[in-house]
């Protein structure tokens, strides 16, 4: 037998922990003197508080872990909640995390404000071009949505144009396209020199091969890094659409010029429709 002192330190918890269980009936002691109140622990009851431990820092509430304790959770079955709940927690820390690069991003752009001179703008016609390209729905058209979908379909794009036998004729184009519910369809294109998939000839690709349609009137302007900054690049072109009489047209493509391993090397050019207001 062993003190609730000594057994809270093989434990490693606390004593205060110890009577707070004791209190609530997730762990008795073994014996209590009915004269000094003194509890003893049994080494057999580490195996226990080990579980109620662990469940605890799972997320279960104390009531809960009574009720799953009681149905004798096997040492199996715990393995299994620590590793959805290991999945559960990397999936919330790379949310989190994304959601402050959100806030940093949104940050340095109230800083830019103001700061970003709109001469880098530049009106040109965009010519139409041949591509191939995936799509898949995001939640919205903010950055912490768009990445972890628009990453994941270049890279598809590349290992199937690769598969494929198929030479990408240019940089990646990303473009979007709201839908009335406010998701958006995301689009990652490279330019190929493709017949459109027709059925008859038997021609099939696990990609669409389309026409993207030319710009008659664009106003571009280069971003430089990552595109979860692009916040500012993004405001000045508004900024200068707005200024000149301008109005925009639907959501801007985004032309991959340079993207190296360093994503601080990065270079798009950023492509919006406008016409006069």
């Amino acid at each position: 037998m062993f003190s609730i002192g000594d057994f809270a330190r093989l434990g490693l918890v606390s004593v205060r922990m110890l009577r707070h269980y004791d209190a609530i009936g997730l762990l008795r002691p073994a014996h209590v003197d009915p004269v000094t109140g003194y509890r003893s622990y049994q080494a057999g009851q580490l195996a226990r508080l080990n579980r109620v431990v662990a469940l605890k820092d799972l997320g279960f509430t104390l009531d809960q872990v009574g009720a799953i304790l009681d149905d004798k959770v096997s040492a199996e079955e715990l393995h299994g909640m620590v590793r959805l709940r290991r999945a559960q927690l990397a999936a919330q820390i790379s949310a989190d995390l994304s959601r402050l690069r959100g806030v940093e991003a949104r940050l340095r752009t109230i800083e830019k404000e103001g700061f970003m001179s709109t001469d880098d703008v530049v009106v040109k016609k965009v010519a139409p071009v041949r591509v191939a390209q995936l799509a898949a729905r995001a939640a919205s058209y903010e950055t912490e949505d768009i990445g972890p979908v628009i990453k994941p379909l270049y890279q598809q794009m590349c290992e199937r144009l690769e598969a494929a036998g198929v030479p990408m004729q240019g940089p990646g184009i990303a473009y979007y396209l709201p839908e009335d519910d406010g998701t958006v369809m995301v689009h990652a294109t490279f330019p190929v020199n493709l017949d459109p998939v027709n059925l008859d000839s038997g021609q099939v690709h696990d990609f669409e091969v389309v026409d993207l349609p030319g710009i008659e009137t664009a106003a571009t302007i280069i971003h430089r890094g990552p595109m979860e900054n692009v916040g500012p690049t993004f405001q000045t072109l508004a900024h200068w659409i707005e200024d000149n009489g301008y109005q925009a047209l639907g959501l801007a493509r985004e032309v991959s010029l340079h993207c190296p391993p360093d994503l601080n090397e990065w270079v798009h050019e950023l492509q919006m429709e406008i016409a006069k207001a």
